[in-house]
């Protein structure tokens, strides 16, 4: 029987045991204790040629390194001689030094040093270079396992904030989705995102920090800046320390190191810039994360112009069925009320002109008799006439305020309403979370087009005053806001006058404030 070849039960072992991790680290760290174990050496490192690549700089051996050497783990290669990541110092007294290729490329210099059997031999060097050939196919199986779980991690995050960015919620929360999505998937110190300014630089507008977001939101990146040109441009920016690039102005840069700042932008529409730094000392973005947090900020970019379009399309349903509440509330009900009002007030008037008449029996006698039944007659004729009366103003009174309604209904939700108008509704809008109550508000003559801003800005305030000492009396279940155009003022000119009406204990409370046009 053929003697076995001496070391090859242990380089089979070595590569076999080199071969079973997918895990790119783990990879490393087998490659690295399976060449000091064939060849007996008490320290080995792998360095990389390409850190920025894979995120990864140095891996050394779990057993004691040389005197002054970096702990078992990531340590900083240092350049040296020809081979750049080849140590030195108390690491230089080298006994083998063999580069790992992975497809054609060179990915790394494998070192050994202390071999403590004696000195290296011509076997513990093809042992390794065998070993290190093995490597470079599970490195690059590795590389592209880590490669395809990378991007599925992407994938599946983009997908999530697509369908919660779509399921509803307002602008602010669709962009902080998308921060704290991109930050985890990133494994970044914070999620920021920027808004351009109407000034032409860029404002902070959300933070997701795991810790305290002071100083971050609020921060303007100011015209002038030297990145700004790029950020506005839709420029992907990549940063290998924030907080020493002299084109980073921003305070908060000392907490952060590698970062990227990468466009938020669809068809040629910028909607803001996704930047994600890690923290100080944080290994460097690889290419594939680059590639994948670019084509995140795109997807996302869509999902919030799909977001906004799918609100507005909302608002548009919203703004239809208000438009056709209002035209069934004018075309039916108002006329209605208004035929019942004129019909109120013939029969006010034929009442009026039979109490007039007198009274009198059926036969036309006249007499003390007719006289007393003429006298009920006219009794009970006014007390039917005022009825009549009273049934007139509260028609009119609920005419006024279903044309205020129609109004309100008719007018697009607006932080700021334009027209007057629409500030005193939006005044008892809001008055009404306070109160409990809403109040019912009338206008009467032209107060858009008579009222001037000046008064309208008085009559606003004295309102919200009268509004806010209401919600503070007891008792207070119905509040009535009239403002109306047509008074005369007592030296004759145009007024308006502006009446707060609250049933609050014992008999409610008046506010009236009077002011020419």
């Amino acid at each position: 029987m053929t003697d076995p070849v001496p070391g090859l039960t242990p380089l089979l072992e070595a590569v076999l045991s080199v071969g079973t991790e997918l895990e790119l680290r783990a990879t490393l760290q087998r490659i690295v204790d399976a060449a000091a174990e064939l060849t007996g050496a008490r320290y080995a490192t792998l360095a990389m040629r390409d850190p920025a690549r894979d995120g990864l700089v140095r891996i050394r051996t779990a057993g004691p390194p040389a005197t002054g050497a970096s702990p078992a783990g990531r340590g900083t290669a240092t350049a040296s001689g020809p081979e750049a990541g080849t140590p030195t110092g108390p690491e230089a007294d080298i006994c083998l030094d063999v580069p790992i290729r992975v497809d054609d490329e060179v990915f790394g210099n494998l070192c050994l040093a202390d071999k403590a059997c004696g000195p290296v031999t011509l076997e513990d060097e093809q042992l390794v270079r065998l070993l290190a050939e093995q490597a470079g196919i599970a490195i690059g199986n590795a590389r592209l396992y880590e490669a395809a779980r990378q991007r599925e991690r992407w994938i599946e995050g983009a997908a999530a904030v697509t369908t919660t960015l779509l399921s509803g919620g307002t602008g602010a929360d669709a962009l902080t989705t998308v921060a704290e999505r991109a930050r985890i998937l990133a494994g970044a110190a914070a999620g920021i995102i920027l808004e351009p300014t109407d000034e032409g630089g860029m404002r902070v507008v959300v933070a997701s920090t795991p810790g305290d977001p002071a100083g971050i939101v609020g921060t303007t990146v100011s015209p002038g800046s030297p990145l700004l040109g790029q950020l506005l441009g839709g420029e992907p920016v990549f940063v290998e320390d924030a907080a020493t690039d002299p084109r980073i102005t921003v305070p908060a840069r000392s907490r952060f190191g590698p970062s990227m700042m990468l466009p938020l932008q669809t068809e040629g529409r910028l909607i803001g810039t996704l930047v994600l730094p890690r923290g100080r000392g944080d290994r460097p973005y690889t290419e594939v994360e680059r590639l994948l947090a670019g084509q995140f900020a795109s997807q996302a970019a869509l999902a919030l112009v799909l977001a906004d379009a799918r609100h507005s399309r909302e608002l548009l349903a919203v703004y239809e069925d208000r438009d056709r509440i209002a035209r069934d509330l004018h075309d039916l009900v108002v006329q209605r009320l208004f035929a019942t009002g004129m019909m109120l007030e013939s029969t006010q008037r034929r009442n009026a002109a039979h109490a007039k008449g007198g009274g009198g029996n059926g036969n036309g006698k006249s007499g003390d008799a007719g006289n007393e039944d003429g006298g009920t007659g006219d009794a009970g004729a006014e007390e039917v006439s005022a009825a009549l009366g009273r049934a007139v103003d509260e028609l009119e009174a609920t005419v006024q305020e279903v044309r205020t309604a129609i109004f309100a209904l008719q007018q697009p939700p607006a932080d700021a309403p334009t027209t007057f108008r629409g500030r005193v509704l939006r005044e008892t809008a809001g008055a009404a979370a306070v109160l409990g109550v809403r109040p019912s508000t009338r206008f009467a003559g032209p107060v858009d087009n008579t009222i001037t801003d000046q008064v309208a800005g008085r009559l606003i305030a004295v309102l919200r005053r009268a509004l806010a000492a209401a919600s503070r009396r007891p008792g207070v279940s119905r509040i009535e806001v009239v403002v109306d155009a047509t008074v005369p003022l007592p030296d004759g000119r145009p007024g308006v006058r502006l009446t707060v009406h609250d049933d609050g204990p014992p008999d409610g409370t008046d506010v009236t404030w009077e002011s020419g046009l």
